[in-house]
């Protein structure tokens, strides 16, 4: 809104190449998108009118431009979903029962679709009258305090109550009921968490390197910037209308490692480091996401913005996406399809424009991620840059916690470290700052030994899966406890020397990340040997992350879920190397 401030403080820059001791600058390369946008586009002037206006402090899509919308943009029109927040609706709303709330439509939308701006996603199909909560998490980081409230969160709601890591370094819990929310939101600002803004038509949360500030090898510390990002997305956690009306969901970045843990080709908008004219700051890249019916990789901008202009570059791109972007069918409404229509060179000059300064510079090209980089195993034992300290990475299966998990973590992350928690978007947990001389019990405590082990099977440590249909009402098939007894049935079957990263999604939406897994199974319903219906995978083989990163493709499709062990082991053998148990033990 016009009158919101927020004031920023540029984080401390990385030293330049020419003054660390042993860094040699490469160009970051990324693969060339699927369908390559036209550089220039002849766009008819009306076009890029505003399609949104400020109204009393939230931002409403013009009457002219609502012939041809979507349902969420009429849910949107008829009461912006912040006011629940921002004007204390939910507090109203947690006094009614849910029979009331379904009795009308208002309340009812309210439930499903608006609560989704405070993080809380009805699950109307699989849990009537609980929801899932996804919080804001910048970079993955957390601390013991904020682990401990989560675990008595969801401890009282029993069986029903569970934690996910997810695929954007977050943590979702699930079995809240609406009577408790506003306590809940309470407790969550007291620890310094929020949920504000980080479902349907927001950015979600933003994506650092997970060994930010300890990793030896990082070109820059990511949290300052991830930090900022967020305080800008939610006005300090207090709401901005500004950017919580977007057509569609959006995602970003700033990557600070070699080895792009952070993804950024498949984020709306990636900050990848770079020197020009020997200031620090960042190339762009823009456009990035997985949907039902399209699955695109981001593409440079041909931009470069200095450190300072993290915060004003990502409200400038939000606010040309916010203004210009399509609100019709669902399955068009992402970035790309914005920068398909206008031309990247449009689409750039919209962004420029809406610069303090009115204008962006080209691209640098003394991009700092190096091209021939082996991307390095965050799990197990790890030096630290601080002389003294390690990290440990664990393995905690398909991203699936309980609360006693949680207290449990918190109490290591304390008595080991140094009170801190790093999540990954591979699911996975990272206990940083470990004094090298508790290097030798860490791994001993029962929880590592038991249950979230350092040191992972190979094909285990690089398994992903989202909820699936046992909380998700749009997954077609069960994921985790799938992905987990797939695998273990494979590895019986063939020995695997190398990692092989296996993703699954329970329906097309690919909130599992298949395309970028080397082999990636997203839930379909396939046809048994009798022609029954039942449920199945689509098979997806060869994404990769990195520098040479591409999207995998279809490779098998509609095989029954119970026929998956022998087709994946088949794989394993003919693409990635791996020997028949029988045959290796014949040659032992």
């Amino acid at each position: 809104m016009s009158s919101f401030s927020v004031r920023f403080f540029a984080p401390q820059q990385p030293l330049l190449p020419s003054t660390a001791s042993s860094f040699k600058p490469k160009t970051w390369v990324m693969a060339a998108p699927t369908t390559a946008p036209a550089t220039s586009v002849d766009v008819d002037g009306g076009r890029l009118e505003p399609r949104v206006e400020e109204r009393e402090g939230y931002f409403v899509l013009k009457e002219k431009f609502r012939d041809g919308i979507n349902p969420q943009e009429k849910i949107k029109i008829e009461k912006d979903p912040l006011k629940l927040f921002m004007e204390a609706g939910i507090d109203e709303l947690a006094k009614m029962s849910f029979e009331d709330l379904d009795k009308a439509k208002a309340t009812k939308d309210d439930i499903d679709v608006r609560l989704k701006w405070l993080g809380l996603f009805h699950r109307r199909k699989h849990q009537y009258g609980r929801f899932m909560m996804r919080l804001k998490l910048p970079n993955g980081v957390t601390t013991s305090a904020q682990t401990r409230y989560l675990a008595s969160v969801i401890r009282k709601y029993g069986k029903e109550g569970y934690a996910d890591v997810t695929t954007r370094q977050n943590w979702q819990i699930r079995g809240a009921v609406l009577p408790d929310v506003p306590e809940i939101l309470k407790g969550l600002d007291e620890v310094g968490l929020t949920s504000l803004q980080s479902g349907m038509d927001n950015v979600r949360n933003p994506v650092g390197n997970p060994l930010a500030g300890i990793d030896p090898e990082e070109i820059v510390d990511t949290r300052p910037y991830t930090n900022l990002l967020s305080q800008f997305i939610t006005a300090n956690s207090r709401g901005n209308p500004a950017v919580a009306n977007l057509p569609r969901k959006w995602n970003v970045c700033v990557v600070g490692s070699h080895d792009l843990y952070e993804h950024p080709h498949i984020n709306d908008l990636a900050y990848m480091p770079a020197t020009k004219n020997g200031r620090f700051g960042f190339n762009l890249l823009v456009g990035g996401f997985f949907s039902a019916k399209r699955c695109d990789e981001a593409i440079p901008l041909d931009a470069w913005v200095s450190a300072d202009d993290v915060i004003p570059l990502c409200k400038a791109v939000l606010e040309a996406y916010r203004d210009l972007g399509y609100r019709g069918n669902r399955q068009k409404t992402r970035m790309m399809w914005l920068i398909d229509e206008l031309g990247i060179e449009v689409f750039r000059s919209e962004v420029a424009k809406r610069m303090p300064q009115k204008e962006l510079e080209r691209a640098s090209d003394e991009g700092l991620v190096q091209k021939q980089w082996e991307r390095r195993d965050y799990l197990g034992v790890h030096p630290q840059k601080q002389e003294g300290f390690s990290y440990i990475g664990i393995h905690i299966p398909v991203g699936r916690v309980q609360a006693d998990d949680m207290d449990e973590l918190a109490r290591l992350a304390d008595m080991y470290g140094s009170g801190e928690l790093r999540l990954t978007v591979e699911q996975n947990i990272i206990i940083p700052n470990v004094e090298n001389s508790k290097l030798e019990a860490l791994p001993n405590e029962p929880l590592l030994k038991d249950r979230f082990s350092p040191k992972p099977s190979i094909l285990m440590k690089g398994l992903v899966a989202c909820t699936g249909n046992q909380f998700c009402g749009q997954a077609i098939i069960e994921t985790k406890a799938r992905a987990l007894k797939v695998t273990e049935e494979v590895e019986r079957l063939v020995s695997v020397s190398r990692p092989v990263r296996m993703h699954w999604t329970g329906c097309p939406n690919t909130c599992g990340q298949v395309q970028v897994a080397d082999i990636g199974f997203m839930g379909c319903m396939a046809r048994d040997e009798n022609g029954k219906p039942c449920e199945g995978a689509d098979i997806f083989l060869g994404g990769r992350i990195g520098s040479d990163s591409h999207l995998g493709e279809l490779y098998k499709k509609g095989v029954p879920c119970k026929n998956l062990v022998p087709v994946v082991a088949d794989i394993l053998v003919e693409h990635f190397g791996a020997v028949p148990r029988q045959r290796e033990e014949a040659e032992d």
